[in-house]
């Protein structure tokens, strides 16, 4: 696959533009979009220079981390507290994901979106008010593992990162996490299911798919 450099800026501009004229394919109206990829890759980063860019666009977006519906630590760490196989399966509430983020935007829902629901910190629930997504404006979900679970996106972003990038750039305390992501690439092959792929590899300079 060849890939484009790209800045950071640029990249916000395009995607931006791009989601001016998504329409979702089930007649929700409002876009489902996903920015997939390891913490080291910063997903998070890119969703909100999107968000940013489809301001003076004149259009609103809500930005969603999957970190704020990750599961009670007794269940994360039912299985010790370096379990890979539950960091791939079960750290995050993907229940509360369809339900309280996912499911209001189906055609015919409220748009009512929950920006969070678990502070992993105070292990209790957060509490956050839910967010009135105006129609036309999209949502911004952002984390790992997301192309796995059958979400309706109607455009994925994956952020790639080599292998040596992603241990580089992953904190020693956190490289037990690694096979999770291993497992990812070689069950869902997210570079090559997502619709847009950004390698991040370095963080200065992107290039993407175009």
């Amino acid at each position: 696959m060849r890939l484009e450099a790209i800045t950071w800026e640029r990249l916000a501009d395009r995607l931006a533009d791009r989601l001016l004229d998504l329409r979702p394919a089930d007649g929700s109206p409002w876009p489902r979009v996903a920015f997939d990829g390891a913490p080291a890759a910063r997903p998070g980063e890119l969703a909100a220079r999107v968000a940013e860019a489809l301001r003076p666009r004149g259009r609103a977006a809500v930005v969603v981390g999957a970190e704020g519906f990750l599961r009670p630590a007794s269940l994360r760490y039912e299985y010790g507290h370096r379990d890979v196989d539950s960091y791939y399966d079960g750290w995050f509430d993907t229940g509360a994901l369809w339900r309280e983020v996912l499911g209001p935007l189906y055609p015919g829902g409220e748009g009512r979106v929950l920006p969070d629901l678990w502070d992993p910190v105070t292990d209790r629930a957060t509490r956050s008010p839910a967010v009135a997504l105006p129609p036309g404006s999209p949502l911004l979900l952002h984390g790992p593992f997301l192309l796995k679970e059958g979400f309706p996106f109607d455009l994925t972003v994956h952020l790639a990162l080599s292998a040596g990038a992603l241990r580089r750039r992953t904190g020693e305390e956190e490289h037990w996490t690694l096979p999770a992501y291993e497992r990812y690439d070689r069950e869902t092959g997210p570079a090559q299911a997502a619709d847009v792929l950004v390698r991040a590899d370095d963080p200065r300079h992107p290039a993407w798919n175009g």
